[in-house]
């Protein structure tokens, strides 16, 4: 009879089996490991509420970790109990619980907007017009597909948003002709892996079950594809994954510097800029929460903290 598969060893083909990301796959496995070591490698099976408790306790006391981290390995031992021990939590104890610090979004104004663009060219200059064009999150962007961009109607796709969510949101108008001319160059780039046998992309394992055919066709190829081939850390396949996000943050960091901005440049600041700039235009919220996928309109709210005339348009004593 063959060995019982490690606890570990379960959940990643759990997590797999309910079409986690290898991302999130990662990060849930080195919480269950945490766990288990920090209550001396004892068998979750033989703990429970009280010892989850106490773990998500120590890493706000002793770790101080922020609302977000703690959240996420919550998380993460829930998945564990609920769907591999099959026992869910029901006896949490009293947890010390991290806050969320109330922080104001960094924003560029227009001219700095124009400015950092103004670093860029090529590839990264059309990744940071989005960012900043569609408010486009820095995953979703590397990950969209051929199929996503909609020239006829001048608009994006966004599949499999955070939470899981579809949503559509604007393609500037700006970059039409850059990105025509984009994806004329990746499909020749394509055409010379499908001689290769390399032009299998990644899809999502029940896509890849339903439409076999989809991974080796153009529609399904990423718009910015890694320059070299790499191993597919799951099926080993060979093939062209999408372009690292570290290249995304240290192009614009490295725009940033070149055009003197001084504030703490990050590739999500874009996004936040053309939210704050669309109601600085006068767009109505409810529509920038829909092209930036908030579930809940009080997360937009927070770009109004940020407008040029918030409020009531108050006016400072000294002007």
């Amino acid at each position: 009879m063959a060995d019982k598969p490690k606890l570990l060893d379960r959940a990643r083909d759990i997590l797999r089996a309910n079409y986690y990301s290898r991302r999130t796959e990662e990060v849930y496995l080195g919480w269950m490991r945490r766990f288990i070591l920090f209550h001396g490698k004892r068998h979750p099976r033989d703990m429970g509420g009280v010892e989850v408790s106490a773990f998500l306790s120590d890493l706000t006391v002793r770790g101080d970790v922020s609302a977000s981290t703690q959240n996420q390995a919550f998380s993460a031992l829930l998945f564990l109990y609920a769907k591999v021990i099959g026992r869910p939590l029901t006896d949490l104890g009293p947890v010390e619980r991290a806050t969320r610090p109330k922080k104001v979004p960094v924003v560029l104004t227009r001219q700095e907007a124009r400015a950092l663009l103004g670093q860029l060219e090529g590839v990264e200059w059309i990744m940071a017009s989005l960012l900043y064009g569609s408010g486009l999150r820095v995953l979703e962007m590397l990950r969209l597909r051929v199929k996503d961009l909609d020239f006829g109607y001048g608009q994006i796709t966004i599949r499999d948003g955070k939470g899981g969510k579809d949503r559509v949101t604007m393609l500037p108008a700006g970059l039409v002709e850059a990105l025509r001319r984009h994806l004329a160059r990746r499909k020749l780039e394509f055409e010379r892996d499908v001689q290769a046998g390399t032009a299998s992309v990644f899809l999502p394992e029940a896509l890849a079950r339903k439409y076999p055919a989809a991974a080796t066709s153009w529609i399904w190829q990423y718009v910015f594809a890694a320059a070299k081939l790499s191993r597919d850390p799951r099926s080993a396949a060979l093939r062209r994954h999408h372009v690292d996000e570290v290249t995304v943050q240290r192009a614009v960091r490295g725009a940033a510097l070149r055009a003197g901005i001084a504030k703490a440049v990050t590739p999500h600041v874009l996004r936040h800029s053309f939210a704050t700039h669309l109601l600085e235009s006068g767009s109505d919220i409810r529509t920038v929460q829909e092209l930036l996928g908030h579930k809940d309109v009080a997360t937009t709210m927070i770009y109004t903290h940020v407008l040029n005339k918030p409020g009531l348009s108050v006016r400072s004593p000294l002007d």
